[in-house]
């Protein structure tokens, strides 16, 4: 959580409008899930990856689980108490915790029923409950007809405001071979979100590109390599130019995104021979069609630093704010940021937001 002090930051809730685009709903018991399966698969349960990199602190706040030992984030009523009315948040946009590893399964028509399941949980226990209640669309990206036709199952759902994919797979996803979820998406004027976790778990390759960490310390400082490969590859690959989707990275941090834009744009001057479609610079369809949350918050030791990294990744169009509740590291708006100029603040707490989500 954010450590700036009162003269830097300490807003009253009063003060922000928020939306927030990264929050963690979990299941009471995984039956509630598990009924939603066709019945071959039942009884296999939720049988995903899981880290060989646990945390030593734990993921969750000790505090956001209730007292009937249900995991962090599983009763809406709670996370309504705890989270949404304290900071009075219009909305919050819930990204399933159990099911980041679905996207590195191996068993593609398991991964694919499950994201079914996934989903139609999400819609009765969590969508229909409150109108606070924003959801991503999970699917399968190791099977993409499966997955675009997920899409088009669901994708008019009111309350649905992304597709949300696991940050690593088998492939990138700049290849064609994803380009039907794309084009489902792009149907429903949904957005693509990657959300770290699953990196060197199941199908996916090691952690970064120098091998598997060491520890959990060396993983958690790192998850940002995989959406700079993403990014890369689905720009590069024509899918912003082809189909206009726009892409949310979650959960990754943005210090990265400067270097990247400048390397693109950079090496496009030389080598745009070899991506033919792409007709601007990279740093224009970055700014047009890609949105990074605020969690992880850099912390610099001298806050202009941040400012000026928000200037140079045009935050007014590009920031999302999110908290990461219920995880032990979620950033409190009021005191993770320092002082903002107020049309920023409001971009970046929640007009950013209600652009890309139409909410």
């Amino acid at each position: 959580m954010g450590t700036h002090s009162a003269d830097e930051g300490n807003r009253s809730t009063t003060d922000l409008q928020l939306i927030d685009c990264d929050v963690h709903q979990m299941w009471a018991h995984p039956d509630e899930v598990v009924q939603y399966l066709p019945d071959h698969w039942t009884g296999r349960g939720i049988d995903v990856p899981t880290t060989p990199w646990p945390s030593p602190v734990g993921l969750m706040r000790d505090d956001a689980g209730p007292d009937s030992g249900a995991p962090a984030g599983s009763d809406p009523d709670m996370m309504c108490e705890q989270h949404i009315e304290p900071y009075d948040i219009e909305y919050v946009v819930l990204n399933a915790t159990g099911m980041l590893t679905l996207g590195v399964t191996p068993n593609e028509h398991y991964a694919a029923a499950l994201a079914s399941a996934q989903n139609d949980w999400l819609v009765e226990h969590w969508l229909e409950t409150a109108d606070c209640f924003k959801g991503g669309l999970v699917v399968a990206p190791q099977a993409p007809h499966r997955a675009a036709e997920e899409i088009e199952r669901l994708g008019d759902h009111p309350d649905i405001v992304q597709v949300q994919m696991a940050s690593v797979g088998r492939t990138p996803y700049g290849r064609r071979e994803h380009w039907p979820i794309y084009e489902a998406a792009a149907k429903y004027d949904l957005p693509i979100a990657l959300h770290i976790g699953p990196e060197g778990m199941g199908t996916s390759p090691p952690h970064t590109p120098a091998g598997y960490p060491s520890s959990y310390f060396e993983r958690h400082a790192l998850t940002n390599t995989s959406l700079m490969g993403q990014l890369t590859s689905m720009l590069l690959g024509g899918v912003f130019e082809e189909f206009g989707t726009d892409l949310v990275l979650i959960e990754g941090g943005f210090a990265w995104l400067p270097y990247l834009r400048w390397r693109l744009d950079k090496d496009w001057r030389g080598l745009r021979d070899q991506t033919p479609w792409i007709d601007r610079r990279p740093s224009e369809y970055i700014s047009e069609h890609v949105r990074v949350t605020t969690q992880p918050l850099p912390e610099p030791d001298d806050p202009d630093h941040l400012r000026y990294m928000f200037e140079m990744i045009d935050a007014r169009e590009t920031v999302l704010f999110a908290s990461d509740y219920p995880h032990w590291d979620a950033d409190d708006p009021r005191l993770a940021f320092p002082p903002l100029e107020d049309d920023l603040e409001r971009r970046i707490f929640r007009e950013n937001a209600a652009e890309l989500y139409g909410l």
